[in-house]
């Protein structure tokens, strides 16, 4: 099997430059468009409609307002070829998101029973959000606590900031399009932290094994052969990881669709990270050691 030789650390600010512009227009998009989280998370009403028939967009939501729902978000669908409407509102009540329904049925002349009605109250949302967090903060101190005593508290403060790299950009670019957050988006981030932590622990396992007695060449030289050395595993383990996930992107309904996505770019943003962040960040820093600043002095150019 052909070696690669790439200069990963001699581009690594070529690398840091891609991440900062990702991060930055993450941010951007954060700050001036924000999430749109699904009523999982804030509670409200969403009401399906299969089959539209003639009715239009501007009279499904004139229908709504006519019934006293003023803010009611119309959205048009098309699933297999049929077009209907997926309208969200803030109404927590199930016996107002019903009689609402009802109205709406009757004002566009549609059947009554073709309109899915689901309502989801405020303390519900509110739940999903807090065992949401809890998760996320439980996994990164276990993350941290782990990579500190199996390796350093070096690598682990450097894996965790990959990791919030990969989050971010991922988030970003829900606020981005405008995609709507769910629970499965959120069971996706916390799926990628699996995964762009294997990829990152690869690297480092690696750059960890090499490091015993080096004296030879420098730090970062050392790690640029690690991540080198292996770079086909980290590519053959991110295809075949990707390959189903964008099976269920492509071809899964709507429910899959929102992990895949979020698993899609998060995959790609991890392995990315792996290399492009996590390593050259550790390496920077080693070589702030005595020991390895001595090396890196010694096999300067």
């Amino acid at each position: 099997m052909a070696r690669f030789n790439i200069d990963f650390m001699g581009n690594r600010k070529i690398m840091f430059a891609i991440s900062a512009v990702l991060i930055i227009v993450s941010i951007g998009a954060l700050a001036f468009k924000g999430l749109k989280f699904g009523i999982e998370f804030q509670g409200g009403t969403v009401v399906i409609v299969a089959d539209a028939k003639a009715v239009t967009e501007t009279q499904m939501s004139d229908a709504f307002k006519k019934a006293g729902v003023q803010n009611a978000n119309v959205q048009t669908s098309v699933v297999n070829g049929v077009r209907g409407f997926i309208i969200r509102t803030d109404v927590t009540d199930p016996i107002e998101s019903n009689t609402d329904a009802i109205a709406v049925a009757k004002a566009t002349g549609l059947p009554a029973d073709t309109l899915q009605v689901t309502t989801i109250g405020p303390g519900w949302g509110k739940n999903i959000t807090n065992s949401a967090m809890l998760a996320l903060g439980l996994s990164i101190l276990a993350i941290l606590l782990y990579v500190s005593l199996r390796f350093e508290y070096k690598m682990s403060i450097t894996a965790i900031v990959a990791l919030a790299h990969d989050i971010l950009i991922t988030l970003g670019i829900y606020a981005l399009v405008g995609r709507e957050v769910t629970p499965n988006t959120v069971a996706a981030l916390l799926t990628i932290l699996g995964y762009s932590l294997y990829d990152t622990i690869v690297v480092f396992h690696r750059i960890k094994e090499n490091s015993q007695g080096l004296v030879k060449q420098s730090f970062m030289s050392m790690a640029n052969e690690s991540i080198n050395e292996v770079l086909v595993r980290s590519l053959n383990t991110t295809l075949t990881s990707m390959i189903p996930v964008v099976v269920m992107l492509l071809f899964g309904g709507s429910t899959l669709k929102d992990f895949a996505l979020a698993l899609t770019i998060g995959l790609g943003v991890g392995a990315y990270s792996s290399i492009g962040v996590a390593a050259p960040l550790y390496a920077m820093w080693k070589e702030t050691e005595p020991k390895y600043k001595a090396l890196a002095k010694k096999f300067a150019n």
